[in-house]
């Protein structure tokens, strides 16, 4: 009888397979909704070169055939799906390029400044998370609690202006933000643990203060903090975007700022389902190893 509720659950595979499933039906429906959303936005019918005077009438009529199959949003989703099936993602209306050599180009910035953005902002929050844990010095909290909230107050468009202006390494915007989730949430973690009955056994035997923290408190958290580190992955692309508008980076997320002002949907449909896939399996894999490490 004890055997039958594991025999019950399903195993690794099929959890890592009923994630693919949920992260594809949820990738469809996201980009479609997306593009739903801007197809029936205020002025997307609206188009600058109409304003023009150089484009004759009979190139600002060239522009509005050019622009009627997209008022469709159904029809144009699905002759997208089926092109982007075979790596044909279209070409950005706005800059008459097309959208894979628009992406693979810019990938690369929004890949570094993302990942330096999460290296500093793990890195200081477990690092004071540490500290005020393990030690508990007046001053060490203090700071913390209130650099924490500094930058929980402040917007990340505003953080990227600072840096901006003074010239700071822009990566620093992204692990602000990242930085007070992972230290509360690590905090947190490492508290409960330290009160736990097995590191008073511990300490009542003798065990060094640094070893107890590590197997009785640290070791427990990874699985927390891998499921918390597919979170701050979707957080920082959120970031990513005012980062790159601001600070002027060719990134993904300045890319979707100036197809979003140019109502680019082939653009702006591309970037939705690439973030939207990056954040899901993020998600999925942080699910899949908290999972893993509760069997």
């Amino acid at each position: 009888m004890n055997g039958a509720p594991d025999a019950a659950k399903p195993s690794l595979s099929g959890r890592v397979a009923r994630h693919a499933v949920s992260l594809l039906l949820t990738l469809l429906l996201g980009g479609f909704f997306g593009a739903l959303l801007l197809r029936f936005g205020p002025g997307f019918d609206v188009d600058e070169r109409d304003l023009d005077m150089r484009y004759s009438a009979q190139s600002r009529e060239a522009i509005h055939r050019e622009r009627a199959g997209d008022r469709n949003i159904f029809s144009f989703y699905v002759r997208y799906i089926e092109r982007a099936a075979q790596g044909d993602f279209g070409v950005s209306r706005s800059l008459a390029v097309p959208v894979s050599e628009l992406i693979a180009t810019r990938a690369g910035v929004t890949t570094r400044l993302i990942g330096l953005g999460l290296a500093f902002g793990w890195t200081l929050g477990l690092g004071f998370a540490v500290a005020s844990v393990r030690w508990r010095k007046p001053a060490v909290i203090v700071f913390s609690e209130t650099f924490c909230g500094v930058a929980l107050s402040l917007p990340a468009a505003v953080v990227a202006l600072l840096v901006f202006l003074t010239a700071g390494p822009v990566s620093l915007v992204i692990g602000i933000a990242i930085f007070p989730r992972v230290f509360r949430f690590a905090r947190d973690l490492f508290e409960k643990a330290l009160d736990r009955p097995q590191v008073l056994a511990a300490s009542a035997r003798g065990v060094a203060e640094r070893w107890i923290f590590l197997r009785y408190v640290v070791r427990p958290a990874w699985a927390p903090l891998i499921a918390l580190a597919g979170v701050s992955v979707s957080i920082a692309f959120g970031a990513a975007i005012p980062v790159e508008v601001i600070c002027d980076l060719p990134g993904l997320g300045q890319l979707a700022w100036k197809a979003a002002l140019a109502r680019d949907l082939p653009v702006l449909v591309s970037l939705t389902l690439i973030v939207t896939a990056i954040t899901l399996a993020a998600n999925a894999v942080a699910d899949v190893a908290l999972e893993a490490a509760r069997t």
